[in-house]
């Protein structure tokens, strides 16, 4: 019997060597059949199918089955094995031209006619591949500017090429600027890490997802601060107080010196530090206060400091409030220049003032008009320089000098420019114009330089897809104290599910990022630079449905998905720590925490009938690294306060009416609400014949300066 049955075995070893007929692509077939007989046969019918998902569970089976195959234990299978294999289990050979022989054909690697049990992994695609339990998630800190390197601690003999991917998107493929460099180990290399880049990414070898491992990348900050005032003077008797604001990841802890010592020591009933250390606060100065005030800030990545100097002197001169810390506030009757305080009007600019050495006027007649007005739309206010402001019936920007308070320049511009953004970046003006009052004919111009004292003059950016008529409105992110450079702008079209990326340096068009998916028509836009996301706020759809928000990653350029059910007109706080909704439709504002960390938390919401027009943030008075909310009502006559950190609310009531929507076609804002920079105690928000200055250190109103028709555009100036 032995000798006819290895007869019979060489008779199919002949076939078998002689008979090429076995294609790779049969064989793998065959070997897909041979596991899935097997899987019915050894493993139980609730875990079927099992080995497509689990490497796990296919080792387990092609364990069992060489188990199976070997039948004299000798840990190889030889051609006798196989045959009683072919012969006993009944394998039918209709897999084209394929039979199990074919397994040595390919898979016996050192040609001994035998396969080792290695070799029989290797034929059934089982990939000895581990990640210890310890290594399942890998946290890595990195400080911004850095370049870091992720590696995947994903081992293994014959392990696949590493795949990578952040929020899902798979980034081997993206081709990116700064994440395109993969190493020969399969690392991941992010050259010159920013606050954009902090998050989760995941590795796993290829065709093997289920075996991942995560990597949370943070990303530390050294601390920026900002002293106020830098300097001032005091009468002795005079309270005096010097506010220091720092930013940074982790958040920065503040100290403070007087004259190079610690100021614990000296503290007092009359020396205080107030708001978590953020305010020194000296009541009834006296000589001896005179000094260097030193606050330093300092977290794991490093260390800043800044002083402000405070003297007291019998006649002191007081702190010259010079052409820094106005409102400009534009209106029918042209401009007021509003001293906040002491509500003071410091200067108005007539409609027919004469630019500084021309013959043009501020605010030429119309023909036909009776009475000299003047129509304004949207202002910017530039280094605490010049302030640009958009006269839409005139085509045209008028540029105001702060230091002379004059008006000196016009710069000419498509018909009906109406919105301006000011990139600090790059120091240019973005400026979208409607064509015709009925947005027919919309461009995009920009204007270079605008801090220099040159002659300006507009240029028109690329076409977006060869179409100018499209554009509705653009989203250019604002830079904060530890974000200062924006490198990308975002277009959005008329009725277009699509967001059109450009770079703001070469004013060009860089991609179509697609919300098709979302059934999504951005109408607005807010951004964090904590983990690169954008919130976009999509329009009601035909039935009047409105979408949740689409929060978008920057680093990839993808949509993540929905922001959870919210929707409504997104604002984010200038640290990026706040993201605030508001929801006209159904009264809800709705608060969410961004993390240092790049997390978006939990929503909390506000119930408000308020109607919102525009909301301002401001920095807390009583916290350290908190901010304040304030929203202007376009419909009734409260001013709602939000204290983010913890939600109270208080309404300052009777601010008269708003003007009316249709009084103001430029924008969907009819009331702004306007914050005095980093620093600032108040806010500007406008009725229909006058403007209105709130205190928000004690949450009241100020006071109301009367005869100012249409004041809704308002900028800030501060100190140069």
């Amino acid at each position: 019997f032995q000798i006819h049955h290895r007869g019979a075995f060489l008779k199919h070893i002949d076939c078998f060597y002689f008979n090429d007929d076995c294609r790779l692509s049969d064989y793998h077939r065959l070997k897909t059949k041979i596991l899935d007989v097997h899987d019915k046969r050894f493993t139980s019918s609730a875990f079927h199918g099992a080995l497509h998902d689990s490497m796990a569970a296919k080792k387990q089976l092609v364990d069992a089955m060489f188990k199976s195959f070997d039948t004299n234990n000798d840990g190889r299978i030889d051609g006798s094995e196989l045959s009683q294999v072919i012969k006993h289990e009944g394998l039918s050979l209709d897999v084209s031209d394929c039979t199990l022989f074919d397994l040595l054909k390919y898979n016996d690697v050192n040609d001994d006619e035998h396969l080792t049990k290695e070799e029989f992994y290797t034929a059934f695609d089982v990939n000895l591949l581990s990640l210890p339990d310890d290594q399942k998630v890998s946290v890595t800190t990195v400080t911004v500017g850095e370049s870091t390197v992720l590696t995947c601690a994903i081992t293994g003999e014959r392990r696949p090429s590493i795949l990578w991917k952040r929020n899902h998107q798979n980034l081997n493929s993206l081709n990116l600027e700064d994440i395109n460099d993969f190493g020969d180990d399969g690392s991941l290399y992010i050259t010159k890490v920013t606050t954009t880049h902090m998050g989760n990414y995941s590795c796993h070898p290829d065709g093997y997802e289920k075996l991942f491992q995560t990597h949370i990348l943070q990303v530390n900050v050294p601390p920026v601060i900002r002293v106020y005032p830098e300097s001032q003077a005091r009468e002795p008797g005079i309270t005096a107080s010097l506010r220091c604001h720092a930013e940074g990841i982790p958040s920065p802890q503040l100290s403070w010196l007087k004259n190079g010592m610690d100021i614990k020591v000296k503290l007092s009933k009359q020396l205080t530090l107030q708001a978590n250390g953020s305010e020194v606060h000296i009541s009834n100065v006296h000589f001896e206060d005179t000094g260097a005030y030193t606050c330093i800030a300092k977290n794991e990545a490093g260390v800043d400091e800044d002083i402000s100097s405070l003297f007291v002197e019998d006649s002191a001169r007081k702190t010259c409030l010079g052409i820094g810390n106005m409102f400009y506030v534009f209106y029918d009757d042209g401009i007021k220049v509003i001293q906040p305080v002491a509500c003071e009007i410091q200067r108005h600019i007539k409609p027919s003032e004469k630019l500084l050495a021309l013959q043009e006027e501020v605010c030429p007649m119309s023909p036909g008009e009776t009475v000299q007005k003047c129509v304004w739309s949207s202002a910017v206010n530039i280094k605490d320089k010049f302030i640009y402001v958009t006269q839409p019936t005139l085509d045209r920007v008028l540029v105001v000098d702060i230091q002379s308070q004059k008006a000196v320049q016009t710069v000419s511009t498509d018909p009906y420019p109406v919105k301006l953004h000011y990139d600090k970046s790059h120091d240019q003006v973005w400026l979208l114009s409607w064509g015709d009052m009925d947005k027919n004919f919309p461009t995009l111009q920009v204007i270079n330089q605008a801090s220099g004292r040159v002659s300006h003059h507009t240029v028109h950016t690329q076409p977006v897809g060869r179409r100018f008529d499209r554009v509705e409105d653009f989203f250019i992110p604002a830079s904060s104290l530890i974000a200062n450079h924006v490198r990308f702008g975002l277009i959005l079209h008329k009725n277009e599910p699509v967001l059109h990326k450009i770079n703001l340096e070469t004013a060009s068009y860089v991609k179509n990022i697609s919300l098709w998916e979302y059934n999504c028509i951005p109408s607005s836009v807010a951004f964090t630079h904590l983990g690169g996301y954008y919130f976009v706020n999509c329009k009601p759809d035909s039935t009047g449905a409105t979408q949740p928000q689409v929060i978008l990653d920057s680093v990839t350029d993808s949509v993540i998905g929905q922001n959870q059910d919210i929707t409504g007109t997104p604002y984010v706080s200038p640290d990026g720590r706040y993201l605030v909704t508001v929801d006209d439709d159904d009264g809800l504002m709705r608060i969410q925490r961004i993390s240092e960390r790049g997390e978006i938390q939990e929503p909390f919401d506000i119930h408000t009938n308020l109607h919102l027009s525009d909301l301002a943030f401001q920095r807390s008075f009583t916290e350290v690294h908190q901010y304040n909310v304030f929203g202007s009502s376009g419909r009734q006559t409260d001013v709602l306060f939000v204290e983010l950190s913890s939600g109270k609310v208080k309404m300052i009531k009777s601010l008269k009416e708003a003007t009316k929507s249709f009084d103001w076609p430029w924008s969907t804002k009819n009331r702004v609400m306007v914050g005095s920079g980093l620093f600032g105690q108040y806010l500007v928000t406008p009725s229909r014949e006058s403007v209105f200055i709130l205190d928000g250190r004690l949450n009241k109103l100020n006071c109301e300066i009367m005869d100012i028709l249409k004041g809704n555009v308002v900028v800030w100036v501060g100190e140069s």
